[in-house]
């Protein structure tokens, strides 16, 4: 990647990975739980959410996360769907975030069009904008914990298999953690074979292309 790529990708990398999490803590504190507030997670700051691991591999594969917001289920009135809403509150935001990118590529494509100079430089970060945020909304969508995929299968989960939940809830995060370094170090990514198709529609779609 060079200098002006990553001058391109990094404010949607923090505008994606911040808004994301701030929308779990705000959803989070509407249904009750002030953890998120208590912690300093209810805030637009991106240094009080970032993950580096996750940063990083945003920066590089495209597929990321950020710190986790803590949510006590003690608070929640209806803790299943209430966990729910939550854990679909930030993938929605990256929804948003890229329809407004691709949108204003819509938007501003004949001026990009007719200018040479600029043009192409705002249709660049455009589309990293548009990719980086459907990235993070189908990623986060993993059934594999701490994403928020595993929240909403938690949902369907009966109460009897809670325990069996909570032993893979523990195991999640290496897992997914494996499963990445394992597409890093051979260039056979699992994940990014699954998620790049639905990815690739989200980004067309929005951007007209």
């Amino acid at each position: 990647m060079d200098f002006n790529t990553f001058l391109l990708l990094a404010p949607s990398i923090l505008l994606g990975l911040t808004l994301h999490e701030f929308a779990h803590g705000f959803v989070a504190y509407l249904k009750g739980d002030p953890t998120a507030k208590n912690m300093g997670r209810l805030t637009l700051n991106p240094l009080k959410h970032l993950d580096l691991f996750g940063t990083i591999m945003l920066f590089i594969v495209h597929f990321g996360w950020a710190k986790p917001v803590i949510v006590n289920p003690a608070n929640l009135k209806n803790p299943k769907i209430d966990m729910l809403q939550i854990a679909l509150a930030g993938p929605a935001t990256n929804l948003l975030l890229a329809a407004i990118f691709g949108i204003s590529f819509q938007v501003l494509k004949p001026w990009i069009m007719v200018n040479e100079g600029l043009g192409p430089v705002i249709q660049q970060f455009l589309f990293l904008g548009t990719l980086i945020n459907a990235s993070l909304a189908v990623f986060n969508m993993l059934p594999i914990p701490p994403l928020d995929g595993s929240r909403i299968i938690h949902v369907m989960v009966p109460d009897r298999y809670e325990e069996q939940y909570y032993q893979f809830q523990r195991i999640g995060g290496m897992v997914l953690f494996g499963v990445l370094l394992l597409g890093f170090f051979t260039n056979i990514s699992i994940i990014s074979k699954v998620l790049m198709p639905p990815v690739h529609f989200i980004t067309s779609l929005f951007m007209g292309i």
